[in-house]
Parts: structure tokens; sequence; C-alpha cells
């Protein structure tokens, strides 16, 4: 288990010191960050907590998962490494459109 925490379905107005305050709770926190829209600066609903340690990152996902903050349920969960974020996505309607055709 790493210590790095997916925290999604948070309010747009979430702030990086108040997801801090509310994964504070559950043990020393690392880092918490907001990801913002590059271009508008607003938020995108989710963010990541860095805890202190495998346990209390555990303890998080355990005690806040599914709890109401600021309205909205939150979702946490280990987060995946940043790779499989950036892979383009592959497939679509006519992916295997040819799949049949053979040679004579």
């Amino acid at each position: 288990m790493g210590k790095k925490l997916y925290v999604g379905n948070l309010s747009y107005h979430t702030t990086d010191s108040a997801l801090l305050d509310v994964f504070a709770q559950y043990g020393a926190v690392t880092s918490a960050k907001i990801i913002v829209d590059r271009q508008t600066g607003r938020s995108k609903g989710f963010g990541f907590v860095e805890m202190g340690s495998d346990q209390e990152a555990l303890d998080a996902i355990s005690g806040l998962d599914g709890q109401s903050i600021e309205g909205r349920n939150l979702r946490v969960s280990e987060a995946r490494p940043q790779e499989q974020y950036s892979q383009p996505h592959r497939g679509g309607p006519h992916m295997n459109r040819h799949h049949h055709s053979q040679g004579m």
C-alpha cells in the first residue's frame, strides 16, 4: 500500500488547506494538492494527499471514503502510478472493424 491517496468527488470550492485539515484527523499529512485546470485555474474536483505512513493512509481510506464533505461524498483510494493516468485512450467502436478479413 502506498502512502499517496487519490481523493475524488471534491467540491470545486475545496482548497488544499481544507483537504489537509480533513486528512490530518487520520495522521501526519505530507502533502495535500487539489488538481486544477491549467487554462482556467479552477479545481477539477479531485486531488491527492500523501500520508506519513501506510497505516495512516489505510485509516484515512476507511474513515473518509464515502463520507460527505462540503455536500459531496468523497471517493478515497490508493493513488495509482501516474503513468496509468496519462496513457492515451485506445479503442472505440471502429477498433476491430476489419478483424475478420483474411488474405486469399
